[in-house]
Formats: structure tokens, sequence, C-alpha cells
């Protein structure tokens, strides 16, 4: 049974219990596991219920921040879940590496067959990932794959929302409760821009540098050589100022980047996807 440090009102409380009996009917259970807001809090209840019967698995490829896994690994830690690290080469996978934009079902349907076969090599029955009920109203192929393979999808079985999570998350004590949403580097690509490590590597070291800097909500887009910096609108003055400025610009010059723009619309989830 989850314990909250705060009450929560009766329409969270009914889905917590909902999200609870829907974990205990599988029995036992791996979560793929990123370290972000939803993966933590699905992982805190399925351990709340179900206990060494359940267990965090991380994925380890190129397209993962390194934070991310430091942080996961952390946390599991900290509250004694059993955790595994596995590595996946998302760019052995050539449609992932040239870029399509069903890109995410093909690497989603790598990692969780892996996460299957550790679920056998564990006595598992079931695999589980995060996904809410938002999820459904952005273009989400990555939910294909989770269909395809029979997927568990609790959140969204017990109807929460991300902002319902984030509310039991901080009711929890959660730290992740506050924590911005994240998406694998991938996604910060171009469609049809071919997919390398040095890319990738060259977009995770850009985004901890602003994250370094302050900006906490931030993307870094990657059209060829030209890096789109999107921050919320609230900070957009900030990064312009011409101290900030001048240092984002020093930096990403240092690391590869040709052109450095600020996306004067700000940071949008899935901007991406607006050229589909």
């Amino acid at each position: 049974m989850v314990q909250t440090k705060a009450p929560l009102n009766d329409e969270l409380n009914d889905k917590l219990i909902k999200l609870e009996s829907c974990i205990r009917e599988l029995g036992s259970l791996i979560v793929g596991f990123s370290g972000g807001v939803d993966s933590t809090f699905l992982v805190s209840v399925a351990h709340a219920v179900l206990g060494d019967r359940m267990m965090a698995v991380t994925c380890t490829d190129v397209q993962m921040p390194e934070r991310e896994i430091l942080e996961a690994e952390q946390f599991c830690k900290e509250r004694g879940i059993r955790h595994l690290k596995c590595s996946i080469d998302p760019l052995s996978i050539k449609e992932f590496r040239k870029n399509a934009p069903d890109r995410c079902y093909h690497c989603k349907y790598a990692i969780f067959s892996r996460f299957f076969n550790i679920a056998a090599e564990n006595g598992i029955e079931h695999v589980a990932e995060g996904s809410n009920m938002d999820d459904l109203g952005d273009y989400r192929p990555g939910l294909r794959a989770v269909e395809k393979l029979g997927i568990k999808s609790p959140l969204r079985e017990a109807g929460l929302t991300k902002e319902d999570i984030r509310n039991i998350s901080k009711a929890m004590g959660l730290p992740t409760w506050s924590k911005p949403s994240y998406a694998c580097l991938a996604s910060r690509l171009a469609y049809g821009e071919e997919i390398t490590e040095e890319k990738l590597n060259m977009i995770d070291r850009a985004e901890q540098f602003l994250i370094e800097k302050g900006f906490i909500n931030e993307r870094v887009r990657m059209h060829g050589n030209l890096a789109r910096i999107e921050v919320p609108e609230k900070d957009i003055q900030a990064l312009a100022s011409p101290g900030m400025r001048d240092a984002v610009c020093r930096y990403f010059k240092e690391i590869g980047f040709t052109y450095i723009t600020l996306d004067l619309m700000g940071y949008r989830m899935g901007s991406m996807n607006a050229s589909l």
C-alpha cells in the first residue's frame, strides 16, 4: 500500500487505488525506468505493492543522457528497489539511424523486446511502461510498439494524467514531482537527418551546459550544424542577455555547432512534429 505524506482529494485517491489494483493483479512486473516523472512514480507504486516481485530496468543507450542514468540508479539504491541496467544499440537499427518519423517505434520495439527477455530470465510475468493519458494526444509511434508487444500501461489504465502524477508524487514525497519532462536525445534531431553518436553527444553536452547555467526546462534541437535552443518564454530574455549569449555561443561552437539560434516561440513539447 502506498503511503502519502499529504492527503489526496477523492479523485486522486481513487486513481491511486485503481493503479495499485492494476499492479497487484499483474503479480510480478518489470518497469522500464528512465528516471523521469512518470516512470519514477510507477516504479515507486509498483515497489510498494509488489516488493521484490518487481524490478526496475534502465536502458543505458547512447540516446539516454548520462545524468538521467545516474539519477535512476541512485533513486533505486536509496530505496532498496531491484534495479538492472541493460544496453541496447539503437544505432544498429537502420530505421532508427535514418530517423524516419516512425523512428521511435523501431527503438521501443527493440528495447521492450529486451525487457521481455530479462523478465523471462528473472521469472517475472509482465513488462510495463510509464505512458499516461496525456501521451495519447501527441504523435507517439512508440505506443504502437507497446500495443504490438503487449506491454502493460498501468498509468493509462488507471486514467492518470501528467498533472495527477505530479500531484500524487508530491504527496508521496518523490523528488521527481516537479522535475521537467525529458525525452530521448534522438527527438532533438530533425526528421530525415541521420542519427549518429557524435550528434547525440553534442546535444547532450549542449543541454547539460544550459542546465548548469540554470535553464532547467530546455531543449537543443539540431538542424544540421545549427542549434535551435528552446527555453520557456520567461527565460528567453535571460538567455539572450549579452553575457549569457556570449557564453552559450562560445561553448556551442566549441562542441561543433556552426550556427546558434534562440527560438522566439519558446519551449514546446514535440516541436519537431510540426513538420509532419
